[in-house]
């Protein structure tokens, strides 16, 4: 996962690369309406609130673990959000980075 990779960016630019969302136990899901949702809150997330562990310019982080728990759901839209906001919260130092 890399953060304001260089990349000729503007100083308020962030730029979050994601692989691969692995999400064991939500097989019934769509997962292209999980990652639409995901898409959509982080970005919005990331340009209200920014990335704290990015103001020092670029970084990478390779995971991130101890992020927030995922709420048990059905909805794919519902689920995409809460793991946009946990990711987040790693992004903002609220997770372990590895």
């Amino acid at each position: 996962m890399g953060l304001n990779e260089a990349r000729r960016m503007s100083s308020s630019e962030v730029r979050v690369d994601i692989g691969e969302l692995v999400l064991d136990g939500f097989e019934r899901l769509d997962p292209e309406r999980v990652s639409a949702a995901f898409q959509a809150e982080l970005a919005r997330l990331v340009r209200e609130r920014g990335v704290p562990l990015a103001a020092d310019g670029g970084r990478t982080l390779d995971a991130l673990s101890g992020l927030p728990p995922l709420p048990a759901t059905t909805s794919p839209g519902r689920l995409g959000e809460a793991l946009a906001r946990a990711v987040h919260a790693g992004l903002s130092g609220r997770g372990e980075p590895r």
